[in-house]
This record gives C-alpha cells, sequence and structure tokens, in this order.
C-alpha cells in the first residue's frame, strides 16, 4: 500500500520493552507482520539497515485503536551509564517508506524512569530501573501535539547533551529538532542526516522522553518530605507523635495534622542552626534553629537511607551564613510549592531552569518572597522580561542574562533598591529612559546584545562606574559621548568590530581610567586626550601607531598589532607593565629607559637590532622579555640591577657580557636558546659564586664541553636546558657540585657516556639525553627522586641494573637503540614502571623496511610539566590493503580521555567513510562528526582538539597520491615543499579566525576576557565539548592537496609545539634530523627549550614520492653468488618474533605499562630464547612499491616477478603456549637463539600484536574470500649447517579471518587488544610501530584459527638435497610431492613485511628452508619437504 503524506504527517509508534538484564544481547530482528491497515493510516516502519542487530526476538506485531501498528523490541544496555545501544531492523517496507522521502524518519521516545544525572560508575547494575524506549515514525512536520494524541500522551520532554530537560510546546515538531541540530554540527546530506537521526548513539547529545524523567539527586536537594515521628523541644514533657515532616528551602516545616497539611504549619529555620546525631536513638536527628528563642524537634526516620539523606541535605543549609536557596541546573518549570514557607530567603539562584511565566509556582509568585534580595534568573529561555520580577521591591541584584530578551519593560523603574542589573547575551538594542531613575544602580551588564552604539540612559545612571558592553556592533567611538558620561571610569568595548575611535573636542576625557579596545579592528589609536588613563588593553587590533598620555598609565599591553610606533607624552613614571610583543619595532621607543617604575618589558617577536643600555641599567626593571628579534650583542651591564628574569632565545648573539651573572645577582630564570654562543661568561669574578640562578636554557646554540666549567658556579640551578649543542663530552666533577639540579636536559650532542657523578644529584627527577651516541646506561636508577628518563636515538648496547628500581621511575625511553637487547630479567625488573618504550627488533634489512609504501614516520609525546599527557598520536603507515596511510594528533588540553578515544576510534571511523563516499570532503567531515557522536557521554562535558591526514592515491590518477588534511582545534599540519612550509590546516580558535569569533557572537555566547567560550575554552570547533553547542562545533576544516616529487615530508603537532616553534623552524628542524623518530623529538626538546610547560604532540612523517609515485628498486645481483667463499653472515632472528607493524620506520617500538596485568608483563614466563641467532646468508631482496608488487609463488612474494597478484592469505603474529623438555626455560639455551621481539621468561611467550593491523588490514576481510592452503604443519625453518632446528616458534604463519577478528573482539580476555590504555596518555605504544603486548596467558585454548602455533618439525622431515643432485631429485618426485619454489630468508622477510602483510587477500604458504655446508647461497633454489 501506499502512504500519502500530507501536512497532516501520520505516526506510527514502535514500543520498546526491557526484558532481562543480560549483557552483551543485541536487539533483533522486528520481524513482525504487518496486519491490514486502513488505507488512510498505513505507516511503513524504519530502523535503517545500518543498526540491524542479531541475537534478540523480536516481539508480535500489534495494532492500536487508530489502526498504527506497534512493533515490540527488546533493548539492553551497553553498560555506558544511561546511554542505550538500540540495534533495530526493520522490514522492506519500513525502509521503503523512510527512503520514499528523506523528511520521513524516526524518533526514539524514552521513558521516564532514568536518571538523568548518571553516577560516575559508569555500567549500571541489574536492579537499576530500565527506561522503556518507543521508536515513532513520524515526519519533520510532525508536531508534539500529533505525537501525544497518537499515544494518549500529556507531553513531551527533550534533553540536550546529557543537561536540563525541557517540556517541549505542542506546536514543536520533534524530527524536525533532530534534523536541525544535525545541520547544525555540520551534516549537510539530507540522507546522511536520516541515517543519523536513527542512531542510538544520538541519545547521548539529544534524546526526547515520553514523560519527565525521575532524578533522585534533584528531589533531594529540592524537597523531602515524609511521615515520621516527631518530638518537639528538649524535655521529656513532649510524646512523640507522627507527623508530616518538610525540609525545602531553608526550613524545617511539620504539620500539626498526621497525613495532612491541613492546618496549623511549624516552621523553624535552618540557617545558622544546627542538626545533631542522637546516639540514644537510632537514626534519630535533632534539628535546633539559631538565636535566643532557638526551636528543638527530634525526629525519627525509618530507614538508615532516610536517615543519611535527611541528615547530608540539613547539614547544608545549617552551615550556610545566608539564607540562600540553589536550585539551579533541576530543569525546573515552577518553584516548589513549599519553598515559598521559607520567608528568610534572601538568595535565590534559579539559573538554567525552564521557569514559566504563568501558573503555580512560577515567577509572578515571586513576590511572595518578601525578604528576597538577590534573584538570578539567567539562562530560562523566557523570551521576554519577566514583568513580575519588577514587583520583587527588596531586590538588590538581578540577573537576567542569556534570555533572548528583545526589550525592557518600563516597570523596572520600581526597583528603587537595584544596585546590580545583568542583561548579558540578548537582543537588546535600547533600555527605556526609566531605567535611569534606579539611583543605585552601579553595575550594569549589556554585553553581547546588539547595541550599535552607547545608550543615552546611561548618561542618568550616575552610580554607573563600569560600561561593560563587549560583543556588541559599536563600530565608532565618539570621545564626547564619554565626556557627556563623566562617572564612566571603566569601558569595556572588546569585541565589537570597533574601526575608529574618534577626538573632535578639545576637551580632555579625564573621568577614564580603564579602557579595553581588544580584538577590533583599529588601524591606529589616539588617546591622549583621555588624560587619566591608566590600564590600556588593546591586543590583537591592526594598529600601526599608538599615541597616549602618560601622566597616570600604570599598565600597557598592545601586543599582536603592526605597531612601529608608540608615542607616549609625557614620560609614564608610573608605567610597571609594558607589552609590545608581536609587533614590527625595529627600536625601542626611548621613553621607556625613562620609565622609573618599569617592572616588565615585553618586546618579544619584533625586528630590534640592539638594545639600549639604559634600560638594562633600570634600577625597577624585573623581567625583560627581547626573544625573537635581530639582537646582536647585549650592552654591557654597568651596575647591580635587580633584574630576576630575562629572556635572550632567538636571537643573533654569538657572546655575552662578562658582567653578566655577578652583576645580575638576582637573575632567577634566563633563556639562550637559539642563539650562536659558543661560550658564557663566568659567573663570579671570584672563586665564590653568588649567583641565584635556577633555571638555564642553552638548547642550539654552539657550546662545547669547555662550559661546564663555567656552569659549575650556579650551585642554585634546578633546571639545565644544554640540548642540540657540541657536547663531546661533559666534566664528571662539575656535574657533581650541581647538586640541587632537578632536570637535566643534554639531547642531541656528541656524548658518549653521561658521568657516573650524575648519582650525585639526588634530586634529579627528569634526564632527558636522547640523540646523542651514548653507549653506557648512566647510573641514574639509584636517584631516589628519578621520574623520567629518556636515552632514545643513541647506541646503548647493555643495562647495568641494580636489584632495585626507584618507586619514583615513571617513564623510561629506550627507542631507537640498535644494539641493545633487554635480557628477560631487565625486562622483569622494568616491568613495574608505569611506561616503559622500547624497539622492536626488526626483521628485515633497512632497505627492505621502506619497502610497502613510500613514506615512513616517528613521533613523540612529552609530558611537560603536567602530571598527565592529554596528547595521544595515530599513526598507520599502511592503512588497508593499499597504499594509504592515516596519521593524526588529538589534544584533549585538561583531560586525557577524549584523546584516547579519539585514538581508539577514529580510524576504524575513517574506514568506513571513504567506503561510503569518494569525495574527500564528504567523508572526512562525516569521520569527524561520527567520532564526535561516538564519544558518548564522555564527549558531554570533555572535548579535544583532531587533526586527521589521510594519504591516498588520487581518484583521477592511480599513479599519483593526494593528502587530504581535517582539523579541529587547533592541532596543525605543515608539509616542507622544496624546503618551503605550506599550511595545511586552519587553527579554530578566538584569537586567530575571525570569522569564528563573529558566529559565536550570534550565537549569543558569553566570551570571558581570556577569550573562552563561557570560560571554558579558546576553541571554536571541537570534537566532544557538546554541551558548548552550537557555539563549539564538530565540523572540520578540510583541505586536499596532491603529493609531488617536491614534497619532503609533513608535521603535525599540537598547539604547544607551534607556539614555541614557528613553520619555517620547525622545517629546518626536520631537514637537520637524521630521521623522523629523531626530528620529532628534536620537535618536542625544542619547544621545552623554548619556554613551553604542557604536553607536546609532534608526529614527522617522511614522504619519498617520485614522479609516478614509484619507489621499485632495481634487482641487485649478489656479489657473492659463483664464488667458493661465503660472505659475511646475515643474523635472520626467528620468525615469530617480527613485529606486525604497519610503519616502514626504523624498528618497531613497544610500550610495557604497569597498569597491565602481570601476564602481560610476562613476571611468571622464563627464557625461551637462545642465546647464539641462528645465521644464514642471504641476497638482499629487491624492493617494490606498492604501485608494482612482486610475483607470489605458492603464497610467497618472489622479487623480480611482476603483472602477477597476491594470493590471499594474511599474515599475523599471535600468542602461544610452548612447552619443551629440553630445559626448564623450554628450549635448550646454549643452542637456540633468542627470539628477538618475544618476551618471555617462562612457558609463556610475549609477541607484539598491532591493533591497528587488526582494526583497519582485516576489515575488507570476509571469511568467504580467505583460501587457507590445507596444510596442518607449516613453519620456515631456519637450519644451521648441522640440521639444528630453530625454535618452534620459528617463521609462525598464521591465518587469520574476519569471523576470527569479531570473536576477538567480543572475547573479554582479548580486549585489550583493541583499546589498552596506557598511563602516558595513548592507547597504543608512542613510537613507530604503534604495538601492544599480548599475553599467551589470556589467549583462548583454541587448536586452530587465530592463535594457531605452527608444529615444530622433526630434523629427520627434511629433505636436504646436494646441488649436484637437484635435477635427478626433481624429476623423481616431480609427481610425487608439490614442488615448493624457495626464496631467500631476506626475501621472504621483506616479502612478508611489504607485500603479503598489507595484502588482505594473499596466501602465505611457508616453505622449509635448509643450509647445506660448504655451499654458496643461491637467489632460487628448490627444496622438498616430505612432511607435505
Amino acid at each position: 500500500m501506499a502512504m500519502k503524506d500530507k501536512h497532516n504527517s501520520a505516526v506510527a509508534v514502535a514500543s520498546t520493552e526491557q526484558v532481562g538484564t543480560k549483557s552483551g544481547g543485541d536487539v533483533g530482528d522486528s520481524g513482525a507482520r504487518s496486519g491490514r491497515q486502513p488505507p488512510e493510516e498505513v505507516v511503513k516502519q524504519t530502523g535503517l539497515g545500518h543498526t540491524a542487530g542479531r541475537g534478540g526476538r523480536s516481539g508480535l506485531g500489534a495494532r492500536n485503536a487508530n489502526g498504527i501498528r506497534v512493533l515490540k523490541r527488546n533493548m539492553n544496555r551497553n553498560g555506558s551509564r544511561s546511554c542505550v545501544t538500540r540495534k533495530s531492523r526493520f522490514g522492506s517496507r519500513e525502509r521503503d517508506w523512510l527512503k520514499g522521502d528523506t523528511q520521513r524518519g524516526c524518533v526514539c521516545l524514552y521513558g521516564g524512569t532514568v536518571d538523568i544525572q548518571p553516577s560516575a560508575s559508569g555500567a549500571q547494575s541489574s536492579s537499576t530501573p530500565q527506561n522503556d524506549l518507543q521508536l515513532v515514525l513520524c515526519t519533520t512536520s510532525t508536531t508534539v501535539q500529533e505525537l501525544c494524541a497518537q499515544r494518549q500522551g500529556k507531553a513531551l520532554y527533550v534533553q540536550l547533551h546529557g543537561d536540563s530537560v525541557r517540556r517541549l510546546d505542542l506546536s514543536e515538531r520533534p524530527l524536525q529538532m533532530v534534523y536541525e541540530y544535525l545541520t547544525a554540527m555540520g551534516h549537510t546530506d539530507p540522507v546522511r542526516i536520516q541515517q543519523e537521526a536513527a542512531n542510538s548513539d544520538l541519545s547521548c547529545l539529544i534524546r526526547f522522553y515520553s514523560e519527565r524523567p525521575a532524578n533522585a539527586d534533584q528531589q533531594e536537594r529540592t524537597l523531602l518530605k515524609g511521615v515520621f515521628s516527631v518530638r518537639k523541644g528538649k524535655t521529656q514533657l513532649h510524646k512523640w507523635a507522627e507527623r508530616q515532616v518538610i525540609l525545602c528551602g531553608t526550613c524545617l516545616i511539620v504539620a500539626s495534622v498526621k497525613d495532612s497539611l491541613m492546618g496549623k504549619m511549624h516552621i523553624m529555620p535552618l540557617v545558622g542552626g544546627k542538626v545533631e546525631e542522637v546516639k540514644r536513638r537510632q537514626h534519630c536527628l535533632m534539628f535546633s534553629s539559631a538565636g535566643s528563642q532557638a526551636q528543638t524537634y527530634f525526629v525519627i526516620f525509618d530507614t538508615l537511607a532516610d536517615y543519611q539523606r535527611w541528615y547530608r541535605q540539613a547539614s547544608k543549609i545549617v552551615s550556610q551564613t545566608v539564607s540562600l536557596v540553589d536550585l539551579s541546573c533541576y530543569s525546573l518549570e515552577t518553584v516548589p510549592e513549599y519553598l515559598f514557607y521559607s520567608q528568610d530567603i534572601t538568595h535565590l539562584n534559579l539559573r538554567h531552569n525552564f521557569m514559566t511565566l504563568e501558573g503555580a509556582g512560577s515567577l509572578i509568585n515571586l513576590p511572595r518572597f518578601s525578604q528576597l534580595k538577590t534573584l538570578n534568573l539567567s539562562h530560562n529561555r523566557l523570551g521576554v522580561f519577566p514583568e513580575c520580577v519588577c514587583d520583587v521591591l527588596t531586590l538588590n541584584e538581578l540577573n537576567l542574562s542569556c534570555n533572548n530578551l528583545h526589550s525592557i519593560p518600563s516597570q523596572i523603574g520600581n526597583l528603587l533598591s537595584l544596585q546590580t542589573l545583568f542583561l548579558d547575551g540578548n537582543l537588546l538594542n535600547f533600555l527605556p529612559e526609566e531605567l535611569g531613575g534606579l539611583s543605585q544602580l552601579n553595575s550594569l551588564g549589556l554585553s553581547f546584545n546588539n547595541f550599535s552604539q552607547i545608550p543615552a540612559v546611561m548618561e542618568r545612571l550616575s552610580g554607573v562606574d563600569k560600561l561593560a558592553m563587549a560583543g556588541n556592533r559599536v563600530e565608532s567611538l565618539e570621545l564626547c559621548t564619554l565626556i557627556k558620561i563623566n562617572h564612566l571610569k571603566n569601558i569595556d568595548l572588546r569585541l565589537n568590530g570597533l574601526r575608529c575611535v574618534k577626538s573632535d573636542s578639545l576637551k580632555a576625557l579625564s573621568q577614564v581610567t580603564q579602557l579595553d579596545l581588544r580584538d577590533n579592528r583599529l588601524a591606529s589609536l589616539d588617546l591622549s586626550s583621555v588624560s587619566n588613563l591608566e590600564i590600556l588593553h588593546c591586543q590583537r587590533n591592526q594598529l600601526g601607531m599608538l599615541t597616549l598620555s602618560g601622566f597616570t598609565l600604570r599598565m600597557l599591553n598592545a601586543s599582536s598589532n603592526r605597531l612601529t610606533t608608540v608615542n607616549i607624552y609625557p614620560v609614564p613614571n608610573l608605567l610597571t607593565h609594558l607589552e609590545l610583543s608581536q609587533n614590527l619595532l625595529e627600536h625601542l621607543p626611548d621613553w621607556v629607559c625613562d620609565c622609573r617604575k618599569i617592572e616588565m618589558v615585553d618586546v618579544a617577536h619584533n625586528i630590534l637590532s640592539e638594545l639600549p643600555s639604559r634600560l638594562l641599567s633600570s634600577l625597577s626593571l624585573r623581567k625583560l622579555l627581547v626573544g625573537n628579534n635581530h639582537l646582536e650583542r647585549v650592552p654591557d651591564f654597568l651596575d647591580h640591577i635587580p633584574l630576576e628574569s630575562l629572556d635572550l632565545q632567538h636571537n643573533k648573539l654569538s657572546s655575552l657580557p662578562e658582567s653578566l651573572f655577578y652583576k645580575a645577582l638576582n637573575l632567577k630564570y634566563l633563556n639562550l636558546s637559539a642563539n650562536a654562543l659558543e661560550n658564557i661568561p663566568s659567573c663570579s669574578q671570584s672563586e665564590e659564586s653568588l649567583s641565584t640562578l635556577q633555571e638555564l636554557y642553552l638548547t642550539r646554540n654552539n657550546l662545547n664541553e669547555n662550559c661546564g666549567s663555567v656552569l659549575v658556579g650556579h650551585q642554585n640551578l634546578r633546571v639545565l636546558h644544554i640540548a642540540y649543542n657540541h657536547l663531546l663530552s661533559f666534566p664528571p666533577s662539575k656535574l657533581s657540585k650541581l647538586e640541587l639540579l632537578e632536570e637535566l636536559n643534554l639531547s642531541g650532542n656528541k656524548l658518549k657516556t653521561i658521568p657516573s657523578t650524575v648519582s650525585s644529584c639526588k634530586k634529579l627527577h627528569t634526564l632527558l639525553a636522547h640523540s646523542n651516541n651514548i653507549n653506557v646506561f648512566p647510573e641514574i636508577l639509584s636517584l631516589p627522586e628519578i621520574k623520567f628518563v629518556d636515552l632514545s636515538c643513541n647506541e646503548l648496547t647493555e643495562i647495568q641494573l641494580p636489584e632495585s628500581l626507584p618507586p619514583s621511575l615513571q617513564e623510561l625511553d629506550l627507542t631507537g637503540n640498535n644494539s641493545l637487547t633487554l635480557e628477560h630479567k631487565a625486562l622483569n625488573l622494568f616491568s613495574h614502571i608505569t611506561t616503559l618504550k622500547i624497539d622492536l627488533k626488526s626483521t628485515t634489512t633497512g632497505e627492505s623496511q621502506s619497502t610497502c609504501t613510500p613514506w615512513n614516520h616517528g613521533f613523540s609525546e612529552t609530558r611537560g610539566q603536567r602530571n598527565k599527557l592529554c596528547v595521544s598520536v595515530l599513526a598507520v603507515d599502511q592503512l588497508g590493503d593499499s597504499a594509504e596511510a592515516c596519521y593524526g594528533v588529538f589534544d584533549g588540553d585538561r583531560n586525557e580521555e577524549v584523546p584516547r578515544l579519539l585514538q581508539c576510534t577514529m580510524g576504524d571511523v575513517l574506514c568506513e567513510e571513504i567506503q561510503h563516499s569518494g569525495i574527500d570532503y564528504v567523508y572526512m567531515s562525516n569521520t569527524f562528526l561520527t567520532s564526535h557522536r561516538k564519544l558518548g557521554m564522555t564527549g558531554q562535558k570533555l572535548g579535544a582538539s583532531a587533526l586527521l591526514c589521510y594519504i591516498h592515491h588520487e581518484p583521477s590518477d592511480l599513479g599519483g597520491y593526494s593528502l587530504t588534511v581535517a582539523n579541529v582545534g587547533t592541532c596543525q599540519a605543515v608539509l616542507c615543499r622544496n624546503g618551503q612550509p605550506v599550511a595545511l590546516s586552519k587553527v579554530f580558535s578566538l584569537e586567530n579566525s575571525t570569522d569564528e569569533m563573529e558566529r559565536i557572537k550570534l550565537c549569543k555566547a558569553i566570551i570571558t576576557e581570556d577569550n573562552k567560550v563561557s570560560g571554558v575554552t579558546c576553541c571554536s570547533r571541537l570534537l566532544g565539548c557538546s554541551y558548548l553547542s552550537p557555539w563549539v562545533l564538530p565540523k572540520p576544516y578540510v583541505h586536499t592537496v596532491p603529493l609531488c616529487s617536491q614534497d619532503e615530508f609533513l608535521i603535525l603537532g599540537n598547539r604547544a609545539l607551534f607556539e614555541r616553534v614557528s613553520y619555517q623552524e620547525a622545517v629546518c628542524t626536520v631537514q637537520a634530523a637524521r630521521d623522523p623518530h629523531a626530528a620529532a623529538k628534536k620537535l618536542c626538546s625544542l619547544a621545552q627549550s623554548f619556554g613551553c610547560k604542557d604536553n607536546i604532540g609532534a608526529l614527522v612523517v617522511s614522504l619519498h614520492i617520485s614522479e609516478d609515485s614509484c619507489t621499485c628498486e632495481a634487482p641487485v645481483t649478489d656479489p657473492y653468488r659463483g664464488l667458493n667463499t661465503n660472505p659475511p653472515p646475515l643474523t635472520v632472528p626467528p620468525g615469530p618474533s617480527e613485529p606486525a607493524t604497519l610503519s616502514s620506520s626504523s624498528g618497531g617500538v613497544s610500550e610495557l605499562n604497569s597498569e597491565m596485568s602481570t601476564s602481560e608483563v610476562g613476571s611468571e614466563a622464563g627464557s625461551t630464547a637462545s642465546d647464539e641467532h641462528t645465521s644464514i646468508t642471504v641476497p638482499r631482496s629487491e624492493r617494490r612499491c606498492s604501485i608494482h608488487p612482486a610475483t607470489v609463488l605458492c603464497g610467497i612474494m618472489v622479487p623480480g616477478s611482476i603483472n602477477q597478484h597476491p594470493g590471499v592469505f594474511q599474515r599475523q603474529p599471535s600468542c602461544a603456549t610452548f612447552s619443551s623438555n629440553q630445559s626448564d626455560n623450554n628450549l635448550d639455551s646454549d643452542d637456540e637463539a633468542q627470539v628477538q621481539g618475544v618476551m618471555s621468561n617462562g612457558s609463556k611467550l610475549e609477541v607484539e600484536v598491532d591493533i591497528h593491523c587488526c582494526a583497519f588490514q582485516l576489515r575488507s576481510v570476509t571469511p568467504d574470500s580467505i583460501k587457507i592452503p590445507n596444510f596442518e604443519k607449516e613453519s620456515v625453518k631456519l637450519c644451521n649447517q648441522n640440521s639444528d632446528v630453530a625454535s618452534a616458534t620459528n617463521g609462525c604463519l598464521l591465518a587469520i579471518c574476519g569471523r576470527d577478528i569479531v570473536e576477538l573482539k567480543k572475547s573479554a580476555s582479548n580486549s585489550c587488544l583493541f583499546g589498552k590504555k596506557l598511563s602516558n596518555g595513548s592507547v597504543v605504544a608512542p613510537e613507530d610501530s604503534h604495538n601492544i603486548i599480548e599475553v599467551a596467558l589470556e589467549a583462548p585454548k583454541k587448536k586452530s584459527g587465530y592463535f594457531t602455533a605452527p608444529a615444530q618439525q622433526d630434523p629427520e622431515d627434511q629433505l636436504i638435497v646436494p646441488p649436484s643432485l637437484e635435477q635427478e631429485v626433481r624429476e623423481q618426485l616431480r609427481g610425487q610431492a608439490p614442488v615448493v619454489q624457495c626464496i631467500s630468508t631476506a626475501s621472504i622477510t621483506s616479502a612478508l613485511n611489504n607485500s603479503v602483510w598489507h595484502q588482505p587477500h594473499a596466501s602465505v604458504f611457508a616453505s622449509p628452508l635448509v643450509s647445506t655446508p660448504g655451499l654458496s647461497p643461491m637467489i632460487q633454489r628448490e627444496v622438498y619437504d616430505t612432511a607435505l
């Protein structure tokens, strides 16, 4: 049947009932048979196929009285508080009905038994009452009235972002509200909007209720009542009686009649009184009022829960010093009736509710509070000014902000006692004249309205001394107007779009002392007529010239302009703070040196070439910031000065004044980074040093080891950064004298050792010494306060371990030490560290590591001085089964939860969206919007900046690559092209984006003085923080650029990085680094040395894009082929040690976390590897690119073959348990080589499993497409000359299908594979390969499938064929056994890592390898295995 859509839309309701509380149950098919319905009321229902689930059975179809079919379904919760996971499947009729019109859809109606303020514990227990869910099929024109009539309900309610619940008007349209909400988020496709509207995750953003949800916490705080045993007075003369008792507002109300409120009501104020426990009686409380005529009531409660609830609430009331009732954020429409009994209330807070203007308990009853002085009605969506408030004549303070008010009534003049009036965030453009009669008014807030000029009534408000009009539309300011308003002293006109300030009158403006003109469009400013100006803020304008009067000037902040001249007359002798940073000043104004009281001067980021010597002779100057200028010298210090902080970084200094340290004896902070210093001056003219220097930054200079003798004089040093200089060593005797040192950065030098005297620095908690040549582990593990140690990118070979580690040690980074092999004892000892970063040993040669994709990456995450890491990095060098990559940086600012979630889920979401659309803007935008939705309840209050880069093939040219970048927030991406930086992202902060600022102003958001939306965030677009919608949106900026051979690398970083390191400097830094990992480390170290204290995240992607995007390498002939001599042996570690890396950079990285289970750390395991490697000689394999893959023969990639397709088998390392009778550690340690990348110390093995491989590469694999060779025992064997068999884990090739991955994800014991949380804020290891540790102990006890380990074959199962008999044996056995073509080990390893591993349809056949004494290796040879 067809249904005709008319303006009166038809509605269908599908009720959902909760059955049971079993976890993990899915909602089944609706499966209801549609009955015969009247033609005019047939409605086809939908659930959208992408939410279809399995496992549950639907109820039978039903029809209501109107003939509308009702489908009953089951519903289960996923444990994430009150967020419902609903999977529904509708029939074809319903889906066809949806597809017929995008204005049709489904609205989910929830019952009212859910606590809208869920507990922090998260998962709900089975005893928690579950709410019913109804699926209402309707159109965008369906009103609330129609829905209520259909379901015989009274009202509908809407809840946004888990916040307050509002009753919907009968004329509102729920489905249209959802569509408008999704459109405001950033969705543009009507079909996608229709799908998103039916998604269950959307309930965390917008949710509809069929009745008002119950909230126990709200009821407790607003009203407590019950019938209890009550006794009045402290004497025993009064008897106990059952009475109705009410606790509301500030009073205890006791009825005179049981179970009735008729008759006399006894009201006792509790503010300032007492509530005490009565120990003689169970569950008894004594309530007493304050004052000489104090009353006392004893109340016995029936249960302990009631007793605790009343005691908790009453204790809050009696502790107050004023009669304050706070009912904010309770979704109230009316004031509780019992509250009017509290006649002593003086302060009433009704902020963030939905108060009505008419009816019982509405605002019209407010005059009943006879002593009310303060009333807060902000954020109530009133729409009109409540005139009843004007009858509360006792009011002193009234707050009506953010209520969409268009006008103020004339009755406002009745509030003669009013002193404070807040009208911010409304739609006002004029004020009534009656307002001028409020003689006691001294504070008036008019910010973020629509005023185009200063209201004329301000002239009559003589008590108002501050004009708060930020965020209005005042484009021109005439100073003569301010002369008439002679009582104004403080004027706030920031964010007004102000273009000019006119001063036509010759009369001086003497009353104004403070002026705030930030974030406007001023090109010049002349305030010389403002004679008594004390404080001026004019940052972030376009000023080229500034003229001021200096008679009373105390503070001037004019940073982020284009100033070339600053004229102040007379000399501002009262000036203490001067900020002129980020301008175009070539010379410091002369009047600066004449200021007698100047304490702080900030002229950083200008083009100054010299500093006046008189400035450094100032006897008042405490802080001088002159970084990022063109200074070549610093004038000599002529006398002792009180300077405490000096910043001279990023200049051209080659030397410093010799008198610097013994003339500036109070100097505590000195930053000389990024200069050309070759030496530093002595700290004293004598042997005794008086230096008080505590922080010294000397990073990126030309210093050598001779500076150590000078540094020893600064014995009060706590922080020393001397990274990226030319130090060959550090004098041991000098380091021992820096006993107070807490943080030492020696990175980027040429140190071979760190002196053992570092153990004398007992307070040292941070040692950064990466990117050196250190080959001996320093003696730092005995330091009692050591926390962070970074020795990455060095030449360590071994570690001398103490018997125990200091309990304070939190992080140890040993990545990039290619020769370092950690023994099991070391791993067990390090397992107690919160974060351990180590390399995974790769089995491929350096040339073959970069064969799969023409790029590789490295990154670094740094806590800085923060206690937690709120930055996460996503890096996948090969996404899916093609040469594509995905990189991301996520910065949560103050939270670590959202970055972790985005790191785990955003790559998966991108893969899904790519399947739905091939348009870059569409799939990138949908990736961000879907990730925003998937944050669920975490994203309601928390958010993060996000940057995602996707490298993919050009749609029009299969041989080329494109880079698509999308971002929200302040994370940024920079591409180096021909040595120059190219910005690819947009910074969404209020200070950097004028368009975003205007958009937020139009939405009437309150922007605080620190430029934050509602005082929360400076970003205008974020993932998460949905409660700030529509001010803060998740819609990303998307930009695509084709990649070419001139593109060298890509830099991704968060706000903290690029605030300290410019784009050009970042590019130069990476160009000078040896690899992406070292480059990322250097970027973070530089940002720290340049003054950054926050979390820093940097990711560097090295690009190797050729003209045709081909990275193939010509085959290399074996130089030893045909010779009788053996070439140098190539050590090939056993197969299972191969890391499952998606990265093609050098070496994978593992991160051990103490938050993992004990089995994951391998504390119960013994050694399973030998001390020697099995060595065979192999030629270097030919490097192939993804465009020209190598040929697959019997499932193995064969170098040199082209134009053939790979097989259909996929390789995945796994966990397995092995047993052996050879020794207690499973293998003979004298004969077997250590399994690299496998950490074990017993019968359990730990091998690296890459969660990105599971999440990304297996997505496109279906069980039907997997072709598994029918061999039960397959392994790649590496045999030595004596035919010794390698480890049973050697060359393990395991088959994985999509079904296994689904089962793996569902397995509780293996859930850590898909989202292990690490203490440093990362879900996976923060290095190249993004691997984590999985433990065999937690693996399912399966004999086949994902966790199958190949059986170890005996030596006699192999037939070793000498070369002289190869042809004869080949002919004899040609028809008996399949011929397996074998290639060199390096070729196999290269093929597995670079081709087969990344091909979801590849088939891998593992053949044994043998080596024969005296025979030179050959590129190809044939062997036969009798086991086949």
